[in-house]
């Protein structure tokens, strides 16, 4: 990586960070202090698992939740199927948890899932997708895919309509859901209904403005050089110039689903999200992105303790929902 340019001013809308965020910003770094990142894996993934725990919403009423094992490229393969009540099969929604690719677990993304099925009236299967850097890309594409692949071929069994199918995620979960559409459209297979990417990694630059900008941010600059590095491997790799791992590389972008998109302003990923998007609407893709200016990274953990989260949520899951049961994105707000 480069050296840090100087920083570029501030964009005209941006706002001081949200109180409500800052408070649980607060609370969840005395859990787990920013020196966390520099303990070993696995007392750092415990670590976060006990966070998550400690932070969990209960889940919402009327939910039938369980948990499925399937064939993976690297064994077994856990999902987690929630589903509200009622009769009749629901649209599905793979989701994909955010964590930098290293972290995270059915479990830390337990609640979020819950909300998502409810709020947005949807069957989310949760995807407990290989972790690196003990497995680096394109583990998660391949991991994803056996999910995909499973839905279609079990997905009426347990009530889920895989013919409509949204893939979402958080962070690195992002960045999964976009790399899966990718490989389905080189490969010439039938494509999603749609993404929901809320704060996505998109881009393997980490001299953008926002990352310059926000390098001291709750999500740091030097932590996402880790989380890249553990990912796509030495920079010699080939996974840094391929588009299912870095979908900023894509050469062509036309005839990937309409895409929904979510940019904090706090947060050095903001820009690959407003890249991205440009990308989309070039080429023709439908594209909605909705930026946070006064929002952090991961401030859906916040949803519950800010309103501009909680409102920024309320959208992901009206994204989600128009994506779904209507094959269209939903209009601005």
């Amino acid at each position: 990586m480069s050296a840090v340019p100087q920083i570029p001013p501030e964009p005209d809308d941006l706002l001081p960070l949200d109180p409500g965020m800052t408070a649980f910003g607060a609370a969840v770094a005395a859990a787990m202090p920013p020196g966390a990142a520099d303990w070993p894996l696995p007392r750092r993934r415990a670590a976060w698992e006990e966070v998550c725990r400690r932070f969990r919403a209960p889940r919402p009423a009327g939910l039938a939740v369980a948990d499925v094992t399937i064939a993976g490229a690297g064994g077994a393969l856990a999902l987690r199927v929630y589903r509200p009540a009622g009769a009749g099969r629901r649209p599905g929604v793979l989701y994909f948890h955010g964590g930098g690719w290293i972290l995270g677990s059915l479990e830390t993304h337990d609640d979020i899932c819950a909300e998502i099925a409810a709020g947005a009236d949807v069957a989310v299967v949760a995807v407990d997708y290989r972790l690196a850097p003990e497995h680096p890309h394109p583990a998660q594409i391949a991991d994803a895919l056996a999910a995909r692949d499973w839905l279609l071929a079990e997905g009426a069994g347990h009530g889920v309509d895989a013919a409509r199918l949204v893939a979402a995620g958080d962070s690195a979960g992002g960045e999964i859901s976009a790399g899966l559409a990718i490989h389905l459209k080189d490969q010439g297979l039938p494509q999603l209904a749609g993404l929901a990417l809320a704060y996505p990694i998109l881009g393997a630059d980490t001299d953008t403005p926002s990352y310059v900008r926000h390098a001291e941010a709750s999500l740091s600059r030097t932590e996402m050089q880790r989380y890249l590095a553990a990912f796509l491997g030495l920079p010699e790799r080939f996974a840094w110039r391929d588009a299912r791992a870095v979908p900023l590389r894509a050469r062509d972008v036309a005839g990937l689903p309409p895409t929904f998109l979510t940019a904090a302003g706090h947060d050095p990923l903001h820009d690959d999200a407003v890249m991205f998007a440009g990308r989309l609407r070039a080429a023709g893709v439908p594209a909605l992105l909705r930026r946070e200016p006064a929002l952090g990274h991961a401030y859906i953990r916040a949803r519950h303790a800010s309103a501009p989260a909680g409102a920024g949520f309320a959208a992901i899951l009206a994204a989600i929902r128009a994506l779904a049961h209507e094959g269209r994105l939903p209009e601005p707000a």
